[in-house]
């Protein structure tokens, strides 16, 4: 067995046994999701597997993940996000606040890399997009930690295995308390969403090669490998703001809502999801490599 899988598996372990211990401070300290207009569940339910994403995060980059390129930055920035998405887990906190530290921590992991000032503004934008995207889409139970799986897994067979290996094996451990049959036992909260959506995110954009294309080619790249998340996020602000309304009012015309509206079993909802966002990561990997290889 080699040191890969071990470090996938001890992250799958950590992910299945630690999130129980995640449901119970979140009942203690009142950290819970109440049943509303737009809500899909019917009981009250815990939000804290979040901190066992955060904290199993941490725990890799120190033990064995550190020496990786940008790890260290990502951790930090990462930190940055679950705080300030734990924080509006418990008392709703203004988007531009939460817009204004996730622009901040994608700079911490985007500033030291070697790329022109166009490029890098171009990477913070689109990690804090991502970011709020992951956020917007974990609408139903089990789809964001499905989504970043699917992630995980395409990447790590077309970028660094030693990078998305153990994110793969965290998420999975955490989907079997997320999964919704029969029903979720925890969820993500903002906190665990949007930590999601900006290590997918960064450790992309530190992972895969940029080097080779300029702002205008990086933008339809991008869009791809943002995935299925950061499609949902701009059909519903342009939906959003052609009916006169501001793009941060949430409402129930996301791609799951609507098939959950027209009676799609939730596991089929998340295959169906699953499979969109796979192609369009290809799409994206697949355009990055052609683009690169056409002399500018």
């Amino acid at each position: 067995m080699n040191i890969l899988t071990l470090q996938f598996l001890a992250a799958l372990g950590w992910g299945a046994l630690v999130t129980p211990l995640s449901i119970s401070l979140a009942r203690r300290f009142r950290v819970l999701d109440a049943p509303g207009d737009r809500k899909i569940h019917s009981g009250i339910v815990p939000r804290g597997a979040g901190i066992v994403v955060w904290l199993g995060y941490l725990l890799w980059v120190l033990l064995s993940g550190w020496p990786l390129p940008a790890t260290r930055l990502i951790a930090i920035g990462g930190t940055l996000v679950f705080l300030v998405g734990y924080v509006d887990d418990m008392k709703q906190t203004s988007p531009f606040v939460r817009l204004a530290f996730h622009g901040i921590a994608a700079m911490i992991v985007i500033l030291p890399l070697p790329l022109g000032y166009l490029e890098k503004a171009l990477l913070v934008f689109w990690i804090a997009g991502c970011t709020n995207a992951y956020n917007l889409i974990d609408g139903m139970d089990g789809l964001c930690l499905s989504l970043s799986i699917v992630t995980a897994g395409i990447l790590s067979l077309f970028g660094e295995k030693a990078l998305w290996l153990p994110l793969a094996g965290l998420c999975s451990g955490i989907l079997f308390w997320n999964f919704p049959s029969p029903r979720a036992r925890t969820f993500l909260g903002d906190g665990g969403s949007t930590l999601l959506g900006f290590l997918c995110a960064s450790q992309m954009a530190t992972s895969l090669s940029f080097a080779s294309l300029d702002p205008l080619r990086m933008i339809p790249v991008l869009a791809l490998l943002g995935g299925l998340p950061v499609l949902d996020t701009l059909v519903a602000v342009g939906r959003r703001l052609m009916g006169g309304r501001s793009p941060f009012l949430p409402d129930r015309g996301h791609i799951h809502h609507r098939l959950l509206d027209r009676s799609f079993p939730v596991t089929a909802i998340i295959v169906t999801m699953g499979s969109m966002h796979l192609s369009l990561l290809l799409a994206g990997i697949g355009m990055s490599r052609f683009l690169s290889s056409i002399n500018p």
